[in-house]
Parts: C-alpha cells; sequence; structure tokens
C-alpha cells in the first residue's frame, strides 16, 4: 500500500515537470527556428543612377511575408523597398529591384545596403523583421565617359564594321544594333581607355534599327552615343531543296542517334525537328562560342577562300524544302557552301585558335576558329578533323577533309564568318581591301595601334588601292 502511494506521488510529482519540460523544449524549438535567409544575384557593390538588384528570399518554415531594404549613410537611413507577400505561403520568394540611387538624397561614397525579412512562422517572443543582411557598397552616380573616335561609315545588312572609341571608368563597353550587344575589346595601353569593336548587321536587321555605342560602370550607370552610319540594301537569294525519303532515311539516325532506326511514316517528323530544334541549338552553340574569343586580333590580311571551291549556295539564301511534292519547311542558310573534289583539304581561312572540333547538329563535324575580337569561323560536314579544341592554327594549316556529315546533300564544305556568333557574309573577309577600308581604316583615323591585318602582304592583291 505505501508503494502505491508513493508511485501515485511520483505521477503527481512528475508529470507536470515533464509537460513543463516538454512544453518549454517546444517553445524554445520554436524560438530557435532560422529566420529567413537572403542571397543577392550577384552580390552588389556599388549602386549608381538605375542599379538592379536581385534577392532570393528563402524562409525555413511559414512563408516569406514582407522584406524591407534600406540604404545607410553616416546617420541617415533610406527605405529603397518595401514589400508584402500576399497570397498562399511561399518558403521562396524573388525580388528584382531598380535602386535610383542619385534620387536618394545621398553622397557618392561608402554606405550599408541592410536588408530585413519577416516569416509567417510563430515564435514565443516576437521579433519584427529582422536584419538578414548589411552589406557595404559604394555609392557611385557619375557615369564614365565615352569618346566616338571613328567608325565604319558604310555597312550592308548582313556585313560587319568597326569602333574604335575612348572609354574611362567603364566595365562594359560595346556596340548595342537593335537587341544585340557586341562588346569592345581593349586596343591601347592599359590606362589609354581606348578599345575597338567588331560588330554585325544581321541579314533581317529590321529597318531603322538603332545603332548605338555604350558605356556602363559596375554601379549601372550608362552613356551612350548614337552611331552615325550608312546602310546600303542588300539583297538576299532563294532556292528550293528536293528531299527524298531515300535522303532522311540515311541522314537522320545520324543526326537523332537517340531514336534509333526510324520508321518511313516518321521521317518527316524527324526531319523538322533537325531542320528547326538542331538548327536551333547549333545558334545558341555559335553564340556560347563567342564568349571564348581572344581580347586581341589573331588574324593577318585577307581570310583565304580554298583553293579551287566554286560557292553553289550562298549567303542569307532562303530555302524551302519540299518533299513528296509538298513544301514542308522553309529556313535561312548562313554561310556559304563551297564545292571542290570530294574529301579535298580545308585550310584555315586565317591565324587564330580551335575552339570548337566536333559533331555541331546540322554541321555535322565542324571545326570553329577563333580570330580574336569576336571574329570567328566555322567548317562544317567535315569528313575528317585534323585539329582539336586549344590548337593554335596558322592561315592555311589543314583544319580537316571536305564531306557529307550533318544535313549535307553531298560532299562540300559549309564556311561562316561569325561576329560574337553573327553569321555575315564572308566575301567582306576575302577582300584585302574591304579588310582595310572598313577596320583599318577606323583603327588609322582613331591612333589604335594597327593591326597585322591592316598591311598589305607583298606580292598579293592587297597591295592594291
Amino acid at each position: 500500500m505505501a508503494r502505491s502511494r508513493i508511485r501515485v506521488w511520483l505521477i503527481i510529482f512528475f508529470i507536470p515537470i515533464v509537460a513543463v519540460l516538454g512544453g518549454l523544449g517546444y517553445l524554445a524549438w520554436r524560438q530557435s527556428v532560422p529566420a529567413v535567409r537572403v542571397e543577392f544575384q550577384p552580390m552588389p557593390k556599388f549602386i549608381g543612377a538605375r542599379t538592379p538588384v536581385t534577392l532570393d528570399l528563402r524562409a525555413t518554415r511559414g512563408g516569406v511575408q514582407a522584406v524591407d531594404v534600406r540604404l545607410m549613410q553616416g546617420g541617415t537611413r533610406v527605405n529603397v523597398a518595401q514589400q508584402t507577400f500576399s497570397g498562399p505561403p511561399s518558403n521562396e520568394q524573388r525580388v528584382q529591384l531598380i535602386i535610383a540611387g542619385g534620387t536618394l538624397g545621398l553622397r557618392e561614397g561608402a554606405a550599408t545596403l541592410e536588408v530585413r525579412a519577416r516569416d509567417g512562422f510563430w515564435r514565443p517572443i516576437r521579433v519584427d523583421d529582422r536584419i538578414i543582411a548589411s552589406v557595404p557598397i559604394t555609392l557611385d552616380f557619375t557615369p564614365p565617359t565615352l569618346e566616338v573616335l571613328a567608325s565604319t561609315r558604310y555597312l550592308s545588312r548582313g556585313g560587319g564594321g568597326l569602333v574604335a572609341m575612348r572609354a574611362k571608368g567603364a566595365a562594359r563597353v560595346g556596340v548595342a544594333v537593335g537587341d544585340l550587344f557586341f562588346p569592345a575589346f581593349p586596343a591601347g595601353a592599359p590606362d589609354s581607355g581606348l578599345h575597338a569593336a567588331l560588330y554585325a548587321l544581321p541579314w533581317n536587321l529590321a529597318p531603322n534599327s538603332p545603332i548605338t555605342v555604350s558605356a556602363q560602370d559596375e554601379a549601372g550607370n550608362a552613356v551612350s552615343r548614337a552611331l552615325a552610319v550608312e546602310i546600303r540594301p542588300r539583297k538576299f537569294p532563294t532556292d528550293t531543296i528536293e528531299i527524298s525519303e531515300q535522303f532522311l532515311a540515311s541522314k537522320m539516325p545520324e543526326l537523332l542517334p537517340e531514336r534509333g532506326q526510324i520508321p518511313p511514316d516518321q521521317l518527316l517528323a524527324a526531319f523538322l525537328t533537325v531542320n528547326r530544334d538542331k538548327r536551333k541549338e547549333a545558334e545558341e552553340t555559335k553564340r556560347k562560342l563567342a564568349q571564348k574569343s581572344r581580347p586581341a586580333p589573331l588574324f593577318e590580311g585577307a581570310f583565304i577562300q580554298p583553293r579551287n571551291t566554286k560557292v553553289f549556295s550562298n549567303f542569307a539564301e532562303t530555302r524551302t524544302y519540299r518533299y513528296q511534292g509538298k513544301d514542308v519547311d522553309t529556313q535561312v542558310h548562313l554561310g556559304y557552301d563551297l564545292a571542290s573534289l570530294k574529301t579535298s583539304p580545308v585550310p584555315a581561312a586565317n591565324s587564330g585558335v580551335v575552339v570548337w572540333a566536333a559533331p555541331l547538329t546540322i554541321y555535322g563535324n565542324a571545326v570553329v576558329v577563333d580570330h580574336g575580337w569576336g571574329l570567328q569561323t566555322l567548317y562544317g560536314h567535315l569528313s575528317s578533323l585534323e585539329v582539336k579544341d586549344g590548337d593554335q592554327v596558322k592561315k592555311g594549316q589543314e583544319l580537316g577533309r571536305s564531306g557529307a556529315t550533318g544535313l549535307a546533300l553531298g560532299d562540300h564544305l559549309h564556311f561562316e564568318v561569325l561576329i560574337q556568333g553573327i553569321s555575315v557574309t564572308p566575301v567582306e573577309w576575302w577582300d584585302g581591301k574591304w579588310i582595310r577600308d572598313h577596320v583599318g581604316r577606323p583603327l588609322r583615323e582613331a591612333n589604335v595601334p594597327l593591326l597585322q591585318s591592316d598591311q598589305p602582304a607583298a606580292g598579293t592583291d592587297e597591295e592594291r588601292p
């Protein structure tokens, strides 16, 4: 009986203690749940007249409820943005801001970007919006300086040009053609501010598209100048390509190996996938390869056309594809198709560095050579490759042999000239006089150190004015 009474008293005594301890532990757990975290994309270092800032907010529990962004300098605190998130709770929120630093009444110099945020998770001790980031930044409202020194005056759609400029205090300098941006490269002594940019006019450039030179600093302060150019009209050819079932049956397994043997009733759908999606994929690859371009020119003199070759398919040729008597697709052929003897040697059009030597969707086995300043050449449909990625090559050095790999009806070389991944007509770069007039002359007028390609080679047609 005594033991029973002791047990009862122990139960009566310990149950409340356990309950209290459990409750305290539960409350302590709720209090310890981490606050909202923030990541900047990317981390800001400067705030300028109009600076984009992106914040990724993540809550552990309860969803992100609110965020408050402030700038602090000395004893001054300025609210930049306040946002409350409605709707179903979400533990992830992205906030994209444009901070107009010059309108906030702060001076240039050191400041602090502070982020406070609140989640919807209940805690015993309520804490208002917590400081989750305090980032030292520099306020800079002064745009870089920009002066256009010289440029190519006369251009054609599907062609290229060059601008020489002086920009100081800039992190990004280049030429905008419509929605396309062509970066400039340093072209003189490190402290001279001299830059040069090769740029392209796409074959389908919309009429009255603006062409501007711009410079932007790390704070997002920007300055631009309209470029005075005269764009000459250019007509581009059209053609009709007949494709047979036999051709598709032999080519589609090569270009879509993941599908294996393709039934006859699916050949047309497979062809459209290749001609549209794989073609687009190749264009994206060319744009990415442009990012590997060297910051100095590597080419010398005119680009060469392989000996004993003839152009049989022109640049920017609109092709209508016919299958079993019906028009099934329309695409634009970029570059030249050059006919010669079967498996003819393919020379490098100029000196440079190989940035691609592998299959490239519709181009089959392909080589891309970088000539610096965003200028590259592409060689497609090769039967064999004699170079690899990273090889330095000289003008005329064999890159491989012509062939019929990829989307090719027969043995030939597909040749392209690219400026920042945008295809331009090769005929300009085969002409030494054109290079001297359109690339060399602006550099001379701007007193930019001359390219080797600006000097005519003795004993060649480049000596002619």
